[in-house]
C-alpha cells in the first residue's frame, strides 16, 4: 500500500514536470518484472546479470523475491524442526498446524493410502507459494507469483509429480493405459487418446493461469484506485472512495494470499490422486 502510494505520487510528480500522468506506467512498474529492486533509503537498485560462458542469466526482482521466500521457508522449517521442547513454541505450533492441515486435509483426503510419500512436495509448494504471496503485500517487495513464468514453473513441477505418481504405481505402460477409461470400444480410442492427453496438459495450465491471474488482479485494482485520484485530481474522491476501497481490497488480498496457496496445493494433490488411483 505504501509503495503503491509512493509510486503513484512519483508518477504524478513526473507528470507535473512534463507529460500526462500514465496509469499504464504505474501498473507496469509495480506488476511487471524488471532487473531493478526497490531498496529502502537507497531507491532503485540495478540487479546484476550472471554469465555462464555464452549463457546470460539476468537477476530480476521476482528472482530475488523467490530467493527470499525460499530462505524464509527453510529458516522457519529448520527452526520449527530443531526445537524438541515438550511445550512447543508459537512458531513451532503454527508450523505444526499447517503441516497437519496439508497432510490430513489435502494429501490424505485427495490421494489416499500412500499420500504421505507426497506430503513433502505438497508442503514445499504450499509454504513457498504462500510466502511469495505475502511478501508481495509488503512495501518495496514484489509478488513473484504474479509472474506467469513463475507460476508456469510451479505448474510444470506439479505435472511432473502427477505423471511420476502414476508411473510409480503402474509403470510406464500401465500408466499409459490408464489415460483412457477401460472398456471403451476400439473405434473411440483415436478420439479419446488426444482428448485425454489434452486434459493432462490443461490441468497444469489451469493451475498456472489461476495463480497468476488472482495474484495480479488485486495489485492492479489497488493501483487503479490510486491512479483515479490523480486522473480526477480530486482529494475528496481519494479520501472517501479510493483509499477506503483500496484498504478493503488489501484486506481481501491477505485472505487471497493464503487461499491461492491452498487451492494450488489442493488441486495438485487431487491430480496426483487421480493419476495414482484412476477411477475405472
Amino acid at each position: 500500500m505504501t509503495e503503491a502510494t509512493e509510486h503513484a505520487a512519483a508518477a504524478h510528480g513526473a507528470a507535473e514536470h512534463g507529460g500526462a500522468f500514465s496509469p499504464q506506467d504505474l501498473l507496469g512498474h509495480h506488476v511487471l518484472d524488471a532487473q531493478t529492486l526497490e531498496v529502502p533509503f537507497l531507491g532503485e537498485v540495478h540487479l546484476p546479470t550472471l554469465h555462464f560462458g555464452s549463457f546470460a542469466l539476468p537477476i530480476t526482482r521476482h528472482v530475488v523475491m523467490m530467493w527470499i521466500a525460499a530462505a524464509i521457508v527453510l529458516l522457519v522449517a529448520g527452526f520449527a524442526a530443531r526445537r524438541r521442547a515438550r511445550v512447543p513454541g508459537r512458531v513451532q505450533s503454527l508450523v505444526e498446524i499447517m503441516v497437519l492441515f496439508v497432510r490430513d486435509e489435502l494429501a490424505r483426503k485427495s490421494i489416499g493410502h500412500d499420500a504421505d510419500r507426497y506430503v513433502p512436495f505438497l508442503l514445499t509448494v504450499f509454504f513457498f507459494i504462500m510466502t511469495c504471496n505475502y511478501l508481495g503485500l509488503l512495501p518495496y517487495a514484489a509478488t513473484a507469483t504474479s509472474n506467469i513464468s513463475v507460476t508456469a514453473g510451479l505448474a510444470l513441477l506439479a505435472l511432473v509429480m502427477t505423471q511420476a505418481a502414476g508411473i510409480r504405481q503402474y509403470g510406464v505402460v500401465g500408466h499409459a493405459k490408464n489415460l483412457v477409461p477401460h472398456g471403451l470400444p476400439a473405434w473411440l480410442l483415436p478420439i479419446m487418446i488426444p482428448v485425454e492427453i489434452l486434459g493432462i496438459l490443461t490441468k497444469p495450465f489451469a493451475l498456472c493461469v489461476r495463480l497468476f491471474a488472482n495474484m495480479t488482479a488485486g495489485h492492479v485494482i489497488i493501483l487503479s484506485l490510486f491512479s483515479i485520484i490523480f486522473l480526477l485530481k480530486s482529494i475528496l474522491f481519494g479520501v472517501f472512495i479510493s483509499v477506503p476501497f483500496a484498504l478493503f481490497i488489501y484486506g481481501i488480498e491477505l485472505l487471497v494470499a493464503f487461499l491461492q496457496a491452498y487451492i494450488f496445493t489442493m488441486l495438485t494433490a487431487l491430480f496426483i490422486g487421480m493419476s495414482a488411483h484412476p477411477a475405472h
